[in-house]
């Protein structure tokens, strides 16, 4: 098939292009750059089935063509964490972006897989969460509700279109991916930093106390869910979460990472006080039903922490080395 992927140079977009470069599909990756970076595209970016144009998602018109002929269009790029950035964007860039997909699905006729986020349940207190859940956001003045807002609007979009004019769609709801290509900061979640931090040996930053829990899920998975959504039919029209039911505490994930990076020390450990972010309310606890994505898709997150942490380390390991060696090279030059 021939398949769309937007914010193909970033984390989940990368893998997901280079398994289905894998497994003989034609791909047309679309990313403006921003967040992304060419060290992920390394592996596949001169494949003869691969086909890279940077464009912005909010260019209706380079949107829509570059998805002529696309059986599927794999909506991945997207703006995030207010927390650390500009909420006005993170709603436009995603209200937008998404209108543009369904769009470019409608015109073409393509199965629309559009990526949106656990952070849609908000401060809802029913663990696990189920897809048919209420969605409980904060109060508007608290612009961390900003990333949640935006996707929960781009689902209702999804549907409305749906019964407007008759898009093919399925939601994919993630749980905090990690792994190979993870963006280095917080924009890649708590364990690209935490990583950071153990290798470098100094304290890592814990929000709070650290008993806030989440489920975290190494991105083969997430790609093998994708692409699952993809291939049954009967995900049309459906929301699935995408993730490992795993409920681990943060503080408890800093310590993992840190015996694994420094085995046999004790572990140094800041904690932040939410304060520090001024108005900012954290969830407690994100932990996904799987019962609805295994009998439908088939589907069930295989590697444990214990599996992808080892492996997201070496990879993190070598992508700083590239990054220390280019740094040298500019300074040379």
């Amino acid at each position: 098939m021939k398949i769309l992927i937007t914010g193909v140079a970033g984390f989940i977009g990368s893998n997901l292009a280079e398994a289905l470069l894998k497994e003989g599909h034609h791909i047309v990756g679309l990313d403006n750059m921003s967040q992304g970076d060419l060290l992920n595209m390394a592996a596949f970016q001169n494949h003869p089935q691969f086909q890279f144009i940077k464009e912005d998602i909010l260019n209706v018109e380079g949107f829509v063509n570059a998805a002529a002929g696309c059986d599927v269009i794999y909506h991945l790029a997207a703006f995030k964490i207010p927390r650390f950035g500009n909420a006005y964007d993170t709603l436009h860039i995603n209200a937008q972006g998404t209108q543009n997909a369904i769009d470019a699905a409608v015109k073409h006729n393509s199965h629309l897989i559009f990526s949106s986020t656990s952070d849609v349940y908000g401060k809802n207190p029913n663990v696990p969460f189920s897809e048919e859940h209420d969605l409980v956001i904060g109060p508007p003045t608290v612009k961390r509700w900003a990333y949640a807002l935006s996707k929960a609007f781009d689902e209702q979009m999804c549907f409305a279109e749906a019964e407007r004019r008759q898009l093919k769609f399925t939601i994919v709801r993630f749980f905090g991916g990690y792994g190979p290509n993870q963006n280095l900061t917080w924009w890649g979640g708590p364990q690209s930093v935490f990583i950071n931090n153990a290798l470098d040996n100094i304290a890592i930053p814990v929000h709070g106390k650290g008993l806030q829990t989440r489920s975290f899920t190494y991105v083969a998975d997430h790609v093998e869910g994708l692409i699952c959504a993809m291939q049954a039919q009967k995900s049309i029209g459906q929301v699935f979460n995408l993730g490992n039911d795993r409920e681990m505490t943060i503080v408890n994930l800093a310590k993992m990472i840190w015996e694994m990076v420094r085995p046999g020390t004790e572990p140094k450990i800041e904690f932040i006080p939410y304060e520090t972010f001024g108005k900012y309310e954290d969830v407690e606890r994100r932990v996904p039903d799987i019962t609805k994505t295994k009998n439908i898709l088939g589907f069930q997150a295989k590697w444990s922490l214990e599996q992808g942490l080892p492996k997201t380390i070496e990879w993190q390991i070598d992508r700083r080395k590239l990054l220390q060696q280019a740094k040298a090279t500019e300074t040379t030059a």
